[in-house]
């Protein structure tokens, strides 16, 4: 049996790295994006599905889909994201409300929708959060209303491992630190370059990489593996 992997935002960079990813590991991917389909997968290795990942109604349906296109849900990475740059305390109540609908909502009501699909699998199934090092590491920009979505997201991770393990679901995030995405356009030159000085390589990290983490975790080397927050950053935060 065909095993299938939803992967959110991926239409973005660091969704495209994933999916290319998973295609290489013999998954069937399914990309969930507000944006039309990015790369062009072969259509035996990908399909593309354009929904609001904060609306409840649209994820239940594309999850239901999902389920009777193509028999269910082994593996989910709840990749979709942004970050808003005003500061505190000058953040909009509805910036905030939308960074955290971006952010956690949407990995929030994939993931309820998920489970109910990967109960009904054999095997283990895998669920990957990615988060940020924004989230534990306040040397560096970001804003608070981002850092608070993805520590929402990795409570949520912690939670899920522990409430299905017997069910064979492992659960972790991935929390990265400066990784060359789209996002890199929100920052100014100024911003970015002191982000990048302070990588301990002195570069970026790429999509590419977080990808091939996510496929370790949702590979069977994963089956052993749950409620991890997993950062990466080259070492930056060794004291």
């Amino acid at each position: 049996m065909k095993r299938v992997a939803v992967v959110t935002g991926a239409s973005g960079g660091m969704g495209r790295a994933i999916t290319k990813s998973l295609i290489r590991d013999g998954f069937f991917v399914v990309g969930l994006d507000v944006k039309p389909q990015g790369d062009s997968f072969e259509p035996h290795h990908y399909s593309h599905i354009t929904l609001n990942l904060t609306k409840a109604d649209e994820v239940d349906a594309t999850f239901s889909e999902i389920d009777s296109r193509f028999g269910g849900v082994d593996a989910l990475v709840n990749n979709a994201g942004s970050c808003f740059m005003s500061d505190f305390p000058e953040i909009p109540a509805d910036e905030f409300e939308l960074q955290m609908a971006v952010n956690f909502s949407s990995a929030f009501y994939c993931s309820q929708a998920a489970v109910k699909s990967m109960l009904k699998r054999d095997g283990f199934k895998k669920i990957v959060n990615i988060s940020s090092n924004g989230a534990y590491n306040f040397d560096v920009f970001d804003p608070p209303h981002y850092r608070a979505s993805k520590a929402a997201m990795d409570t949520l991770t912690k939670d899920l491992a522990r409430r299905y393990a017997k069910e064979g679901i492992c659960c972790n995030s991935i929390a990265p630190a400066m990784t060359e995405t789209p996002l890199f356009d929100l920052l100014t030159e100024e911003t970015l370059n002191k982000a990048i000085s302070n990588m301990p390589q002195g570069k970026p990290m790429q999509p590419s990489q977080i990808a091939d983490w996510v496929a370790f975790l949702i590979s069977p080397a994963g089956d052993v593996v749950s409620g991890n927050v997993i950062i990466i950053n080259q070492g930056r935060d060794v004291r």
